[in-house]
């Protein structure tokens, strides 16, 4: 049986031995504070994150790793994180083989339901795999956070310290869509048929995306992360997963990226999933899904198709995260799509972010793994074209102000 700490009276120094590695994911926001609070009792220890929003002034004596800057870039901009390049369908089996050390984790629940069962409530993640080789595991039990079905369950078990809190969740505020963005998904939408199984991410060319897709029938969801506007379509009866091949009926997602609407829809509802990494980004599920679009983005693509979603300015504002896990799905997939949308350029049209070639940043997506580019200007279809035509279609979708010189720079190349 876990044994149950007031807030006040929880002590790390206590807990944490030297050379320890502390592991959260996605929640747990109040032990956080609190592990924070008391980083200088602590002492030196190792943190593998994948939220948080750590202030650089928070930092001293812990030091932070993750597979990307994500929510923590003014971390990474001060160079106090530590990036691990990693395809998230790595992390629950290099923390099952101990590849990544968790002695203590953290982790975020809901309430336990009338049968006494927990729940992950909104992020899914690596905790299970992680939770199996902990020394200690401490869990915020949050009677605010919704209770969702998870596969794996948590295994209450492995549970040895728990403290009871009541916060509202964490809210992830939609940005504006405009005309641009509207643009761009309109591009995306032709190649969202009735009976897909799509995958999206956060921002404005996504929600995009799903507001224009509500007149198909039968679409299905398979996805790192859902936000409102997934909840919107099934409520309109566009997203049934009646025609996925496996988790018929059911939308899959390893969080949950709204505000309250998607916490109240997502609630004790059956139809709606949570599954860790290991389900939702392994290849081997993905591939089956059949008519598979994976909708990803990127901070600059090169003329052959090589992607870059990681690193901005030299400074890191991505990782490799799941963009590998579903781009290789939905090529292998029997009528997959995979897309990298985004805007032809940035800074009002002072920076192309269509490049002759990547120089000086990580290639996300090689250009073998090249499908479909998308700007406001049209798609490319670079999948099984040679070098010389993939960079005509590209030249196509850049913006009108660089295309020029793009072709230059393509000569020269």
């Amino acid at each position: 049986m876990p044994h149950e700490v007031r807030l006040d009276d929880l002590d790390f120094s206590g807990i944490i031995r030297p050379g320890d590695h502390v592991v959260w994911g996605a929640g747990s926001p109040t032990l956080v504070a609190k592990l924070l609070e008391q980083r200088h009792r602590v002492g030196s220890t190792e943190v593998f994150l994948a939220g948080g929003r750590i202030r650089p002034d928070e930092t001293d004596g812990l030091s932070f790793t993750s597979f990307g800057a994500m929510g923590n870039r003014a971390l990474a901009k001060a160079g106090m994180l530590h990036i691990i390049p990693a395809h998230l369908s790595a992390l629950n089996p290099w923390f099952e083989s101990g590849v990544l050390q968790a002695d203590i984790v953290l982790v975020h629940l809901s309430a336990p339901d009338e049968r006494g069962q927990y729940s992950f409530g909104t992020a899914h993640d690596y905790a299970p795999a992680a939770m199996r080789r902990a020394r200690v595991v401490i869990a915020e039990v949050n009677d605010q956070l919704p209770w969702t079905f998870c596969e794996p369950a948590v295994d209450s078990a492995r549970l040895d310290i728990i403290v009871r809190t009541s916060r509202r969740p964490g809210q992830m505020v939609a940005e504006p869509v405009g005309s641009l963005e509207y643009e761009i998904a309109r591009h995306v939408a032709r190649y969202i048929d009735d009976g897909s199984t799509i995958q999206i991410g956060i921002g404005a060319i996504p929600d995009a995306v799903l507001a224009g897709v509500g007149d198909r029938r039968d679409l299905g969801i398979h996805s790192g992360l859902i936000t409102d506007r997934v909840a919107d379509l099934i409520e309109q009866g566009a997203v049934t997963n009646a025609r996925k091949p496996l988790d018929t009926g059911i939308t899959t997602t390893a969080i949950l990226a709204g505000s309250n609407r998607l916490f109240a829809f997502a609630h004790k509802n059956s139809a709606v999933r949570l599954f860790s990494y290991a389900h939702t980004h392994n290849a081997r599920v993905l591939c089956r899904l059949d008519k598979f679009v994976a909708i990803n983005s990127a901070v600059e693509v090169d003329l052959t198709g090589q992607v870059n979603a990681e690193l901005a300015s030299g400074v890191y504002v991505g990782g490799t995260g799941g963009q590998g896990d579903f781009v290789r799905g939905a090529m292998m997939a029997a009528r997959g799509h995979s897309i990298i949308a985004l805007p032809s350029s940035a800074r009002d049209g002072a920076i192309s972010r269509i490049v002759s070639v990547l120089k000086n940043v990580p290639v996300t997506t090689p250009r073998s793994d090249a499908d479909v580019v998308v700007t406001e200007f049209g798609a490319a279809e670079l999948r099984g074209q040679p070098l010389d035509e993939r960079i005509r279609r590209m030249t196509a979708i850049s913006h009108p102000n660089f295309r020029e010189a793009l072709q230059r720079e393509a000569r020269a190349l």
